[in-house]
């Protein structure tokens, strides 16, 4: 069995959501290419991502929603009826070039990863295309077309897995993977995420019919926070449900660079979450998701994929990894600070763990 395998396509170069899209950025080609340039992604440890096919992903989405993203695609335009209906072609869910062959290789990915680890060709897969966890049965939401968390984690339970724990880490709420395992004794539903961010979901308060742990964190949180809030609440949660896989939800928009929240995370975090998560599950599955700054994004999901595959991080780059972020570009904000060209490990960003944090993990602790 191998550590770890990467799952990537080439769909994903040159598909972007428009230029003033948060998703004007490519984000798993950054990642892939970043750690190729570091000797991190032999042939040997890559997959290539099939598409998944339509009668798949009515696993979860209607007929009627896939049959009108096929469709959006195809005409590269939308109907006011189908934009009301099905949320596309909106500011959020734009049409684009591969809006239908690219969440729908996202998807593959997943239910690759499940097969993979299911059949003990793998211990973890890393599907970085994925976490798109935002998508409802019949709706795009969110950036998000198709919901591949909620496809992948419904396949590995066709596959045998009895019970599967979803860790999210990403900025935002997963709201569409609650909503879809509401009331399951079979899904455990993890999510820590900006507090009074959109969707605006994930409230303390809510169990997800019994399902969910959910943890909304102040503006500001910092890498101490997390590391408590891993020990404290995450891992509990996860151990306690015994779970026959982990699929961890890696979105990097909690970090200190991203326009998209106001958290205060450095990457430290997240490879402390894989590395932990690692250790802990039988089968680990990890994802994508958020991230929208190119250089943070690229750094943090490189650093994972080495922490999943037990690769060292450097401390500096070489030159080549070096010339890689260099040439990277975003056309909504200007040059980065120097040290996320020329380092891959952020510098720590700790500090005080706040009281409505621990009071937030003793509430939850005491449901688990």
């Amino acid at each position: 069995m191998r550590r770890a395998l990467f799952i990537g396509s080439d769909i994903y170069r040159g598909s972007r959501y428009g230029a003033r899209h948060p998703l004007s950025i490519e984000r798993v080609p950054a990642a892939t290419d970043l750690a190729r340039s570091l000797g991190w992604m032999p042939p040997e440890l890559y997959r290539t991502s099939p598409r998944a096919k339509a009668a798949a992903l009515t696993g979860f989405h209607t007929p009627a929603y896939i049959a009108a993203l096929a469709a959006a695609e195809r005409a590269g335009a939308i109907s006011e009826e189908i934009r009301a209906r099905h949320g596309l072609g909106t500011l959020s869910n734009p049409i684009f070039p591969e809006m239908f062959r690219r969440p729908a290789t996202a998807v593959g990915g997943g239910l690759l990863a499940a097969e993979l680890v299911m059949s003990g060709q793998a211990r973890a897969v890393y599907n970085a295309g994925g976490g798109t966890h935002h998508a409802l049965a019949d709706r795009a939401a969110g950036f998000c077309f198709l919901n591949e968390p909620v496809l992948t984690i419904r396949h590995l339970l066709r596959l045998g897995a009895r019970r599967v724990a979803y860790v999210d880490i990403d900025a935002h709420h997963g709201d569409g993977v609650e909503i879809a395992f509401h009331g399951s004794e079979q899904v455990r539903v993890i999510s820590v995420h900006e507090d009074r961010r959109w969707p605006f979901t994930g409230a303390l308060e809510d169990t997800g019919g019994g399902a969910a742990v959910n943890l909304p964190v102040p503006r500001g949180f910092n890498d101490s926070e997390f590391a408590y809030v891993l020990e404290e609440l995450i891992l509990p949660a996860v151990d306690g449900f015994a779970p026959d896989v982990v699929f961890l939800q890696c979105g990097a928009d909690a970090l200190t660079e991203d326009p998209l929240s106001r958290l205060a995370l450095s990457n430290n975090s997240h490879f402390r979450a894989v590395a932990a998560l690692y250790a802990l599950a039988p089968r680990l599955i990890m994802s994508g998701g958020g991230g929208y700054n190119p250089w943070s994004v690229a750094r943090c999901w490189a650093g994972c994929w080495a922490t999943l595959s037990g690769q060292a991080l450097p401390e500096d780059l070489p030159g080549e990894a070096c010339a890689f972020l260099a040439a990277l570009t975003w056309s909504r904000k200007g040059r980065p600070a120097p040290e996320l060209l020329a380092t891959l490990r952020d510098a720590p960003r700790d500090g005080p763990v706040r009281e409505e944090i621990r009071d937030g993990v003793a509430v939850l602790r005491q449901r688990l």
